[in-house]
């Protein structure tokens, strides 16, 4: 019995730790969500009289939570960089000042259950927030509350930045001694890749719609054009503007405008933003007009990935070319010229990338300041080296500032730390500032709006100086610099296995390319016909797919590829095919419903019982024509059999779907009929061997039975 009691309590002892931690891990999880809706300044200053902040507090675990309140607290003034970036990874930060907690309403919370969050605290010499001199602070919105079966903890909290220009209710403070020159990128780009396929001369189908929906008031898509034409007000914001344009999306829009259609599990239905495009295209094309432009990838592609699909011939740049040429069809479709050579690219570049796009006529690219190694931290222009290109590096600080939840707010932040009220030390001085939100960035109209008007704000107090982005691109580069692909890097490019499909539709796409003549009447350039199957596998690449399955992130390109080649096909014959003789011809009639030529070639598989006496030549069918090829053949044997017939190109490339031929034959080919003969006196000669030494043995055995036999007796 002791043994037993000795044994359960070891037991315990050893379980009862991981049951105290399963509930130390379950208390961990979030209780409670916080979302703010307003906060009003976004900036302080000398004038500043109170602080509002408004919003909601939601009950997003299994537990009523009871005596909810909320308090603000504030921060010692940041002065590193590392600061900056600990509050908004959510990090921990010394209390400078705090308020007192203000309960909410209602002050229970049933899961699923929401409440108002309202604080407003006056800001000056009494209040409980005070701001010792200008800076940038952090800012905790910090919500207590009791969950059922437990105390009074924090339960959620929300840490932004806040930049303080000026301290309410005293005089203006001096500011840095100079401001940086600023530059402000603007992107207009899809959020993900949504063309399923566009045919030359066939309708556009979208995947769904989405896309108008961006495009339709309010949506994504429209704040930021709506934001950019309201701030054409300030000539300082509208001066510093550029924005970056990717081409995919805006030839997916104008196709929009003259119809298209929309996938779903039954097929095709019609789309319904066909307006929605034509509004959102016009206010497009009046908000670029005068502007600074440049290009972005098309569809995002990731560069370094384009590059790998052909690694064995670094010659050939024609995917990668597809991508980065967008300034052409930006110019077409919008009337603007791209800035010459500059783009801006996103993911991280190889050396190998660098080189290729500098040779296929790039000059200068944006790309984050944390993927250049230099010397010191570039803010302007630098060259990298070993190649004629530039890079203008984008600050690395306020663009992860600008991604996540409230990035307008921690944007406004870390741009004011940048523009000198950090009190920079060594390294963190910048005398050039460009800035770039992310390339999907998915904002209200009001809060893009409010952005740009509290940069203007910095540009009236002279925090910045706005500047055009062409004459941060005119100076001379500030010295040199590589480019620094990481290991970590690889985990957010796209997959070998995606570049491996890809790779194998593009060296189909060159097999059926090089099969393509112009026709003479039709006039039109094999290249016209192929580019919808580039362009889709340059879509393939998009950084957008963010780890999707390869089959689903090539599929479309796929499916490009197979509905050009099945316009090339062999009929398959509605009747049984008698052949005349046991030499006859096979006859086999090929159509081609592309506006192009293609020479084809006419293969035989699974054909038993038949064989082509002669090569078959080579045919060129020609745009929307069709030929009959008469295929050399011989019956092997008599009877009904069948046979499929198919077609590639000259390299071998297939084409179409095979056609199966059903065929009788009566008759034997004269080589059937000498292999018969031969075998047949083969077999005669082999008979007439062994009749003769049949008769040879019978007469043999005759002669032995009348020789007379000599006995024993007759010998005595």
């Amino acid at each position: 019995m002791k043994r037993l009691a000795a044994t359960v309590l070891s037991i315990l002892f050893l379980a009862l730790p991981a049951l105290f931690g399963a509930v130390a891990r379950a208390q961990e999880q979030p209780r409670l969500r916080v979302d703010l809706d307003q906060l009003n300044p976004r900036v302080v200053t000398t004038t500043s009289t109170s602080l509002t902040i408004t919003g909601r507090v939601t009950n997003i675990g299994d537990r009523r939570i009871s005596n909810l309140g909320v308090r603000l607290q504030l921060g010692t003034r940041l002065q590193t960089e590392q600061q900056i970036s600990d509050v908004l990874g959510g990090g921990k930060f010394k209390d400078l000042s705090a308020t007192d907690f203000v309960d909410l309403a209602p002050d229970t919370l049933e899961p699923g259950q929401s409440a108002g969050l309202n604080l407003a605290v006056p800001l000056g010499q009494s209040s409980k927030l005070q701001f010792p001199r200008p800076g940038v602070y952090p800012l905790l919105v910090n919500v207590n509350g009791t969950p059922d079966f437990g105390g009074p903890e924090r339960l959620a909290a929300v840490s932004l930045l806040m930049p303080v220009l000026g301290v309410p209710d005293k005089p203006p403070a001096s500011r840095p001694p100079s401001a940086p020159s600023t530059s402000l990128l603007w992107p207009i780009a899809n959020s993900t890749v949504h063309v399923v396929s566009s045919p030359l001369g066939g309708p556009l189908t979208l995947s769904d719609e989405r896309l108008a929906g961006e495009l339709g008031s309010g949506g994504r898509l429209d704040s930021l054009v709506a934001a950019a034409r309201a701030a054409e007000a300030d000539t300082k914001v509208s001066s510093s503007l550029c924005l970056a344009i990717d081409p995919d999306l805006i030839a997916t829009v104008d196709a929009m405008t003259r119809g298209y259609q929309v996938a779903t599990g039954s097929g095709t239905v019609p789309g319904k933003g066909v307006e929605t495009a034509k509004n959102w295209l016009g206010q497009l094309k009046a908000l670029v007009a005068g502007r600074c432009v440049v290009t972005l990838p098309f569809a995002d592609a990731d560069l370094t990935a384009l590059t790998k699909i052909r690694a064995g011939d670094a010659t050939d740049t024609a995917l990668l070319t597809s991508a980065i040429s967008g300034a052409a069809t930006i110019k077409n479709l919008l009337g603007i010229q791209p800035q010459d050579g500059v783009l801006w690219p996103g993911g991280a570049l190889d050396s190998q990338t660098v080189e290729a796009i500098g040779k296929a006529g790039v000059k200068t690219v944006l790309t984050d300041s944390g993927k250049l190694q230099s010397d010191s931290p570039p803010s302007g222009v630098v060259s990298i080296e070993g190649t004629d290109l530039r890079a203008q590096p984008i600050d690395a600080l306020i663009a992860s500032a600008l991604d996540g939840s409230l990035s307008t707010q921690n944007g406004l932040g870390a741009i004011a730390f940048r523009a000198g009220l950090g009190g920079q030390t060594a390294g963190q001085e910048r005398t050039r500032l460009l800035i770039a939100p992310p390339r999907h960035w998915n904002q209200t109209t009001p809060e893009l709006t409010t952005f740009l008007e509290r940069i203007g704000d910095f540009y009236a107090a002279g925090l910045a100086k706005p500047t055009p982005l062409p004459d941060l691109l005119g100076e001379s580069p500030s010295g040199t610099a590589t480019v620094n692909y990481d290991p970590q890097d690889l985990t957010a490019a796209t997959s070998g296995d995606v570049t491996a499909k890809m790779s194998q539709i593009d060296n189909e796409t060159l097999g059926l390319s090089s099969a393509m003549t112009m026709d003479a009447t039709k006039r039109v350039n094999p290249a016209d016909v192929i580019a919808p199957v580039r362009l889709a596998i340059v879509r393939a690449a998009s950084l957008s797919w963010n780890g999707a399955d390869a089959g689903v992130v090539t599929g479309n390109a796929r499916g490009d590829l197979e509905a050009i080649r099945s316009q090339v096909t062999v009929e398959r014959p509605k009747q049984t095919i008698a052949l005349a003789s046991g030499a006859s011809p096979l006859p086999a009639y090929i159509t081609n419903g592309l506006p192009v030529g293609v020479n084809v070639r006419t293969v035989l598989k699974n054909n038993v019982g038949l064989r082509p006496t002669e090569a078959v030549p080579e045919r060129t069918v020609p745009a929307y024509g069709a030929v009959n090829q008469l295929i050399p053949v011989e019956a092997l044997r008599a009877g009904r059999f069948s046979v499929d017939v198919t077609l590639t190109t000259p390299d071998g490339t297939k084409l179409g779907s095979d056609a199966r031929f059903e065929l009788t034959s009566t008759e034997y080919g004269a080589i059937t009929i000498i292999i018969t003969l031969t075998a047949a006196g083969a077999l005669l000669l082999l008979s007439s061997r062994r009749i003769y030494r049949r008769i040879k043995d019978a007469r043999a055995d005759r002669a032995s039975e009348t020789t007379p036999r000599v006995t024993e007796d007759a010998q005595v």
